[in-house]
């Protein structure tokens, strides 16, 4: 008799659906973290920005009401996925602002599409600061 190696159709089925269970368990999680990781492109904006703002009232005694004040030509966030810009600004302080961009990956970032930060270094998401800003930053 003559012994036949491999694997029988069964065997295979249990390992493909071994593998799809595994996937559906651990592709969510990756969307999660890699969602929480482009929040870096906001933040480095934001940063980049506030920056630019402190450098600018250094010189003329008020901070800057638009981007090209600050020889800023886009308004893209270095990786293009927030829109960065000035919510407001006088002479005693800004606001500055980056939010998703619409048809791009962080679109869907329930609660941190939109985030800010102020020239007290108040932080916040979804418009505003509240407690839930602590999870976007």
């Amino acid at each position: 008799m003559k012994k036949n190696n491999g694997f029988t159709l069964i065997e295979l089925m249990i390992v493909v659906v071994i593998i799809g269970i595994l996937t559906a368990v651990a592709a969510p999680s990756y969307m999660d973290y890699l969602r929480e990781s482009r929040r870096a492109d906001a933040k480095v904006g934001l940063t980049k920005l506030a920056d630019k703002q402190e450098r600018y009232y250094l010189q003329n005694n008020i901070y800057a009401t638009t981007l090209a004040n600050l020889n800023i030509t886009s308004s893209a966030s270095d990786e293009g996925l927030y829109t960065l810009s000035i919510t407001s600004a006088d002479v005693s302080g800004f606001v500055v602002t980056a939010t998703a961009v619409a048809s791009g990956p962080q679109a869907n970032d329930t609660g941190c599409t939109v985030m800010t930060l102020s020239s007290t270094s108040a932080r916040g998401s979804g418009g505003s600061v509240t407690a839930d800003s602590n999870n976007c930053w």
